[in-house]
C-alpha cells in the first residue's frame, strides 16, 4: 500500500531549534494546510469562547493568545514567501487564503459571546495581580477587539467584517500588481556607445541578466541594483528618461494599474474608520502610536520641512549651475539629478561609488556587522548550512549570546530575482513565545537586492548598502534580543512610528573610522581603506541633506493627504498627488507622473497614515546616538542599556516609557536637523 505522504506544514518542524522544512514543502501543501489550520484556530477560540469558566487572564486572555499557533506558522512562512520567493502559482494562493484569512479575523473578532468574556477580564484586571507584560496583552487584546468593531451593533459588525474583507483582497492585488509592473519593463542594449558613463560593475551586472535570459549585450530592469546606478551614471540622457519614466511611470495604465485599486483601498479604509467612529482613517490609525493625532503628524512634517525646503532649493541651484558649468543646457529634470548630483559629489569630496565598493565586499561587510553585534552584545553567529533555505541564495545562521544560550535563527537572502519585490526588509518566521514553560525562540530573515557577483567578481556594495544592510540588521537585533512570553507583544512588535529606531541606529556605524577600518580592505589587493576616503564619506554624510529630507517628508505628506480626507479618495489619481506635492517639489512635476500607484509602504504594506514614522524615528535616534557618542561606540555599557531597556522588550511597555526608560526624559526634538546640519544649536 502507498504510504500516505505528511503534509510538512502540519506538523512541528523536526530541524534544529524548529526550523522550517523549506526542502520538503510543496506548492500543493499550502491551501490544504491552511484550510486545516484554519479550521484548529477556529476551534482553539470556540474552546476559548465556550469554556464554562468563570473568565479569567489565564483561561481567556492567554488562551486566546495562543489559540493561533498552527495558523501563524504557516501564515510566517508562506507570506514571506509571496514577498521573497514568489510566483504564479503562489500569488494564486494568496488570493484564494486572504479572504479566507479575514473572514476567520473577523468571525473572531466580531464573536459577541468571546467579547463578552474579555470585557469581563478588561472590567476585573485590577482583580488579577498582572505583571507588566500580562497587563499589557490584556489591554492591547482589549483594544484589539474594540478597534474591530466587536462594540458595533450586528448591522454595521456585519459591513465591517465584509470591508476588511476587501481590504485584504485589494491590498494584496496592489503589490502584486507593483511587483508584476516592475518585472514587466526591460531596458535592453546590445550597442557599446549606449553603455557610456557606467562603470564596470554596472556593465558586468546588467551582462549578467541579459545572459541569464538567453539574450546578447546588457539588460537593465526597474529592480533598484540595476536602475539606481543606471539613473546615476548613463551620459545617455534619453535612455536615462526612458527608464525613469517607466519606473515613477509603474501601475499607472495598463494591465496592472493601480489607481482605481488605490480608491477602493481608500475608500474602505475611510468607511471602517466612520464605522467605528472616527472621521478618518488617520484618526484610527494614530490612535494606537506614539503620534496619537493627524494634527500632531502634519505639525511634526511641517516643522522639519521648514528648515529643508529652502536647503533642497539652495542645493537644486548648485547642482544646477554645476551642471550648466560642465555643458548642460536647459532645465535640470528628474532623470538628471542623481547623474549631476553624483558628478558633483564625486568633485567635492572626490568620492563616487565606484572607488568605494572594491572596499565593500559583501562576505566582508556581513562578517563586520557580525562582529558589531559581538562587541556589543555579545552575539555569535554560526553558518548552520544542515538548515534549509527557501532558495538556494539563502543562508541561514545560528544566533548564541556570549554565554552559549540560543536567541534565533538568522536567514540572510541578499540578491535580486524576478520572483522577490525590491527594496530591503527584516520580517520573521517565528516570532519569540514562551508557552507551558516552553520557550520558543525567534526566527528572523534579512532579504535585500544587493548586486550579485559576476564572473570573478564578487558580490561588493555601495556605500548606501552597506547603510541598509546596518539598517535591516538593527530590526533584526530587535526581533533576535527579544525576551518576554506573548508573541504578540516581542520583537518588532511595537507602534509603527517606534518600530525604526533600532534600525536607524545602526545606520550610524556606517560613518564610524573606527568601525570601516575595522572591514574595509579592497577586494583584490587587501588595502585597507584608506582614511582620506573615510574622511570623504563622513565629510560627504550630510551632502543633499536638505533634498533627501523633502523628498522623505514628501512621502509622508502624500500619506497623509489619501489618508485625513472624510470626502473620499480624488477622482485623479496623479493629479491629487501633484497637487499635494507641488508646494514642496523643488524638481519640474512631469505630467502623468506619480508614485502612488507603486506606493507599497501604505497601499500593500503596513505603514498607511504611518509614513511619518521614518522621520519621528529618525529624531529618537539622533537623540539616541547621542548617548553611544557620550558613552563611546563600542560600549558595552550603552549597549546593555540599550538592549535591557528597549531592544529586548518589544511592545510589553508603552514605546514613550521605554525610551524614557532607556534615555532617561524625552528625546531632543531638533537632534535630528541639528544631526543633518540643518539647524544649528
Amino acid at each position: 500500500m502507498k504510504e500516505t505522504r505528511i503534509n510538512p506544514l502540519l506538523v512541528p518542524s523536526d530541524l534544529p531549534y524548529g526550523a522550517p522544512v523549506f526542502d520538503r514543502i510543496e506548492e500543493s501543501d499550502y491551501l490544504p494546510a491552511f484550510k486545516e489550520a484554519i479550521a484548529r484556530n477556529r476551534a482553539g477560540v470556540e474552546a476559548v469562547r465556550d469554556n464554562p469558566e468563570e473568565p479569567t487572564f489565564a483561561n481567556t486572555i492567554e488562551a486566546l493568545e495562543w489559540a493561533g499557533e498552527d495558523l501563524d506558522r504557516i501564515s510566517g512562512i508562506f507570506f514571506n514567501l509571496t514577498e521573497a520567493c514568489t510566483d504564479d502559482a503562489l500569488d494564486r494562493i494568496a488570493e484564494e487564503v486572504s479572504p479566507l484569512l479575514t473572514q476567520l479575523n473577523m468571525s473572531v473578532l466580531l464573536d459577541e459571546k468571546l467579547f463578552a468574556r474579555i470585557k469581563a477580564v478588561w472590567e476585573r484586571r485590577a482583580t488579577f495581580a498582572l505583571d507588566t507584560e500580562a497587563a499589557k496583552l490584556l489591554e492591547e487584546t482589549w483594544k484589539t477587539f474594540s478597534r474591530h468593531g466587536a462594540n458595533l451593533p450586528p448591522d454595521k459588525k456585519e459591513r465591517f467584517a465584509k470591508v476588511s474583507e476587501e481590504l485584504s483582497l485589494s491590498t494584496l492585488k496592489f503589490g502584486q500588481h507593483v511587483l508584476a509592473d516592475t518585472n514587466a519593463f526591460t531596458l535592453h542594449l546590445t550597442e557599446e556607445a549606449d553603455l557610456s558613463g557606467l562603470p564596470d560593475y554596472v556593465r558586468e551586472m546588467a551582462s549578467a541578466e541579459a545572459a541569464g535570459r538567453g539574450l546578447p549585450g546588457w539588460l537593465f530592469t526597474l529592480h533598484q541594483p540595476s536602475y539606481g546606478p543606471f539613473l546615476k551614471f548613463s551620459d545617455r540622457r534619453d535612455l536615462r528618461e526612458k527608464i525613469w519614466r517607466a519606473y515613477n511611470k509603474k501601475c499607472i495604465g495598463g494591465e496592472n494599474d493601480n489607481t482605481a485599486l488605490l480608491r477602493k483601498i481608500v475608500t474602505l479604509r475611510t468607511e471602517k474608520a466612520c464605522l467605528l467612529g472616527y472621521g478618518t482613517y488617520a484618526d484610527y490609525a494614530l490612535e494606537d502610536r506614539m503620534a496619537k493625532r493627524p494634527d500632531t503628524v502634519q505639525s511634526f512634517l511641517g516643522r522639519l520641512m521648514e528648515p529643508s525646503l529652502p536647503a533642497a532649493r539652495r542645493e537644486l541651484d548648485e547642482i544646477g549651475e554645476y551642471a550648466a558649468g560642465h555643458g548642460f543646457v536647459g532645465e535640470l529634470m528628474p532623470w538628471d539629478f542623481s547623474y549631476w548630483a553624483e558628478k558633483f559629489r564625486k568633485e567635492r569630496y572626490a568620492l563616487d561609488e565606484e572607488l568605494l565598493k572594491p572596499y565593500f565586499r559583501l562576505d566582508a561587510v556581513r562578517e563586520a556587522v557580525f562582529g558589531l553585534a559581538g562587541r556589543l552584545y555579545g552575539l555569535r553567529f554560526d553558518l548552520r548550512s544542515d538548515i534549509p533555505g527557501y532558495h538556494p541564495d539563502v543562508q541561514v545562521y545560528e544566533v548564541s549570546d556570549e554565554t552559549g544560550r540560543f536567541l534565533s535563527l538568522l536567514y540572510l537572502d541578499f540578491f535580486p530575482r524576478e520572483s522577490k519585490r525590491g527594496g530591503a526588509w527584516m520580517t520573521s518566521f517565528r516570532e519569540l513565545e514562551v508557552r507551558n514553560g516552553v520557550e520558543r525562540r525567534p526566527q528572523v530573515s534579512i532579504v535585500t537586492n544587493f548586486t550579485k557577483p559576476a564572473g570573478s567578481t564578487p558580490s561588493l556594495l555601495t556605500f548606501g548598502e552597506v547603510t541598509t544592510f546596518l539598517h535591516e540588521f538593527g530590526h533584526a537585533l530587535h526581533g533576535m534580543l527579544a525576551e518576554g512570553r506573548y508573541k504578540s507583544l516581542t520583537g518588532t512588535n511595537v507602534v509603527r512610528d517606534f518600530v525604526e529606531l533600532p534600525s536607524q541606529l545602526m545606520e550610524n556605524w556606517a560613518y564610524e573610522p573606527d568601525f570601516l577600518e575595522t572591514f574595509a580592505r579592497h577586494w583584490q589587493t587587501g588595502e585597507v581603506i584608506p582614511r582620506a576616503y573615510i574622511d570623504r564619506i563622513v565629510a560627504a554624510k550630510n551632502f543633499l541633506a536638505g533634498y533627501s529630507q523633502v523628498r522623505q517628508l514628501q512621502f509622508g505628506l502624500v500619506d497623509m493627504a489619501w489618508h485625513t480626507s472624510a470626502a473620499g479618495p480624488a477622482a485623479d489619481v496623479v493629479a491629487f498627488e501633484q497637487e499635494t506635492l507641488r508646494p514642496s517639489s523643488v524638481l519640474p512635476q512631469i505630467p502623468g507622473i506619480a508614485f502612488s500607484p507603486s506606493f507599497n509602504h501604505i497601499f500593500s504594506g503596513g505603514y498607511a497614515a504611518g509614513y511619518y514614522s521614518y522621520k519621528w524615528a529618525e529624531v529618537l535616534e539622533a537623540d539616541a546616538f547621542a548617548f553611544f557618542r557620550e558613552k563611546g561606540i563600542f560600549s558595552r555599557e550603552a549597549a546593555e542599556v540599550f538592549r535591557r531597556e528597549l531592544l529586548s522588550r518589544g511592545g510589553s511597555v508603552d514605546a514613550d516609557v521605554l525610551y524614557r526608560n532607556f534615555r532617561g526624559r524625552d528625546p531632543e526634538p531638533d537632534a535630528l536637523l541639528e544631526k543633518l546640519g540643518l539647524v544649528n544649536r
